[in-house]
């Protein structure tokens, strides 16, 4: 990579990413070297107009005067949308050039080809970017819809019944038996209703609607702690404006 221009720098410890005080907001840093010392700088080719480089660092991130360390999930209420979305993609090219280092099939160190691939030099096996499909499914039962609160939840919201889709199965069957599977329920009508990358660390949310048709709530004790109908008038906490989950129950409050 030839730094000859101003590029916005991605740089992550963790999760946690390197963001710029400008008097009581949030920016990326923009110039043609990193404002810290990092390591496997790779491109990240989202938005041409908008040239931009990802890193890592091996010791935590500082505070100073101008820069302040954030969680990815957090800094979505701090930046600029699209800084954002592509502070999302430049995470997990993290992720992945970190889970990618070694040939799965030989075992010889792999080398970047280009910005989403690389290449074992022994075998010339290739390997990209993985991304986990799962599926989120909103079920309407009259005027009320199923939430869910999961044990791997970050906080006292409850959300929508997800899971991942498995080999072979297509997504209205993925959704079909995640119902199933977590809470005992038959369902139908199901459609598509949209998607989000989720780079936490790389999946692609696919959300569905679908109404409910029989069965009595028997929650999958290791997945779920909580989970019941609610109607508009006694919702319990939401997830954050973030997620494809709440864009569903907005779009369902709206109806």
């Amino acid at each position: 990579m030839s730094n000859v221009n101003n590029v916005y720098w991605f740089i992550f410890f963790n999760d946690q990413l390197l963001l710029q005080k400008k008097g009581e907001t949030y920016t990326i840093p923009y110039n043609i070297n990193p404002p810290v010392p990092v390591k496997n700088v790779l491109e990240v080719n989202l938005l041409e107009d908008m040239p931009a480089c990802t890193a890592s660092v091996d010791t935590p991130l500082e505070e100073t005067a101008e820069y302040f360390p954030m969680g990815l999930r957090a800094s979505y209420d701090y930046l600029d949308p699209v800084l954002h979305k592509i502070a999302g993609k430049a995470y997990e090219l993290i992720y992945w050039d970190q889970h990618s280092r070694f040939c799965p099939s030989c075992g010889t160190k792999t080398v970047i080809q280009t910005t989403i691939s690389k290449q074992c030099p022994n075998c010339k096996y290739e390997i990209y970017p993985v991304v986990s499909p799962a599926i989120l499914v909103l079920i309407r039962k009259g005027d009320a819809i199923l939430l869910v609160h999961a044990r791997n939840f970050r906080g006292s919201f409850y959300g929508l019944v997800a899971g991942f889709l498995e080999t072979g199965e297509t997504l209205e069957e993925c959704v079909r038996r995640e119902v199933m599977e977590e809470t005992g329920l038959e369902i139908n009508n199901i459609t598509y209703f949209g998607n989000q990358p989720w780079p936490y660390p790389s999946n692609l949310m696919v959300g569905f609607i679908a109404d409910y048709v029989s069965g009595t709530i028997r929650l999958q004790d290791e997945e779920l702690s909580e989970g019941a109908f609610f109607s508009k008038d006694n919702l319990p906490e939401l997830p954050r404006k973030l997620s494809l989950a709440r864009k569903m129950i907005d779009w369902w409050l709206e109806q």
